[in-house]
């Protein structure tokens, strides 16, 4: 989904600079609509980046300790990856009544008249990227429980 919505942005972008050239009108709502997809984006291609190990992140002191003490390095990662649902899991449930506002109150970027464009679908998206996030936070650790196991 984010990759889609990557690719209808760089075509609405090239469009509207087409336009902006060629007739010399822009088209109208392209501002907005790149500033509400980049958020939507961002949390849509996260959890994909967390699953495959692509997350940016410092990992020195923890490839360090699986060379030399796998044990601890197994539990820091636990422990990371627990710290990581417990945030994703508080920000889901700070985010769910923003969602439901902005469906019951109509919310919209834009200017009446010109182009609108309704805020729920990219809180909506915020939210299964969180959730999904959320799902691969709990399911490494478990993966890894079940791995140890055998």
């Amino acid at each position: 989904m984010g990759t889609a919505l990557i690719i209808g942005l760089v075509v609405i972008i090239c469009v509207d600079v087409l336009g902006r050239e060629t007739l010399g009108a822009p088209l109208p709502g392209v501002p907005e609509m790149v500033s509400l997809s980049i958020v939507a984006i961002v949390f849509l291609q996260v959890p994909q980046a967390f699953k495959s190990g692509r997350l940016t992140r410092s990992d020195g002191l923890i490839n360090w300790l699986h060379q030399n003490s796998p044990t601890l390095a197994r539990w820091l990662e636990t422990g990371f990856e627990l710290l990581g649902a417990l945030v994703i899991g508080t920000l889901i449930y700070a985010h769910w009544p923003i969602l439901i506002r902005s469906i019951e109150r109509g919310d919209f970027v834009g200017s009446v008249g010109n182009v609108t464009f309704p805020t729920w679908p990219v809180k909506l998206a915020i939210l299964t990227g969180a959730v999904l996030l959320l799902l691969q936070f709990l399911a490494r650790p478990l993966r890894r429980a079940m791995e140890e196991a055998r």
